[in-house]
């Protein structure tokens, strides 16, 4: 249980794919400007990640490794994907057309997040067994949302500080996301 417990929080808090490795700033610096949009994106970069994480260890340890087809992890991860993120979008634009307004473009922007092709391509790297492929993917989702939310609640603060005209907007957003990089880099070495 340990074992797992350290995998979950080296994902969230050790090895931010946001905030230390510097993945998903898209997403990141476009849905950050709102609070709610964030909580809802990160969430469903969570979801995203960790289905298309146990789609994609499924298919590469059940198909792509008994039939010596390694090579293709690559290209089928990404068809895998494109193809969940895009039955997503068809089920948000049905069940919740204010969503998929707030998001707009991002929604999109999933498929092709580099945090939802490395967290499979990582966990199928390091052999992980199907519970750690889980608990890793979960962790690389939350810490997602994490970073988007703590990004979102700075800006929305930002909205009402005194910053100097040259820096408001996006470079008021670089300087702020460089010094919670910082605070992230405080927790390496933790495990």
């Amino acid at each position: 249980m340990g074992a797992y417990f350290t995998l979950f929080i080296g994902a969230v808090l050790i090895n931010n794919f946001v905030l230390t490795k510097f993945l998903g700033l898209c997403i990141f610096f476009g849905v950050s400007k709102n609070l709610n949009a964030s909580v809802g994106m990160g969430f469903a970069v969570t979801s995203v990640i960790t289905l298309s994480t146990i789609l994609a260890w499924l298919l590469y340890t059940q198909v792509l490794v008994p039939l010596h087809l390694e090579f293709l992890r690559t290209i089928s991860f990404v068809i895998l994907i494109a193809s969940f993120v895009q039955l997503l979008e068809i089920v948000i634009k049905k069940e919740s057309p204010t969503l998929y307004n707030m998001w707009g473009i991002y929604l999109m922007l999933i498929a092709t997040n580099c945090i939802v092709l490395s967290v499979p391509v990582i966990s199928v790297t390091n052999n992980y067994n199907f519970v750690e492929n889980i608990v890793f993917a979960v962790g690389a989702g939350l810490g997602f949302a994490l970073a988007l939310i703590l990004m979102a609640s700075c800006r929305e603060k930002l909205d009402y500080a005194d910053v100097p005209e040259p820096l408001k907007g996006t470079p008021i957003a670089f300087v702020v996301a460089g010094m919670l990089s910082l605070a992230f880099l405080g927790f390496s070495g933790m495990i």
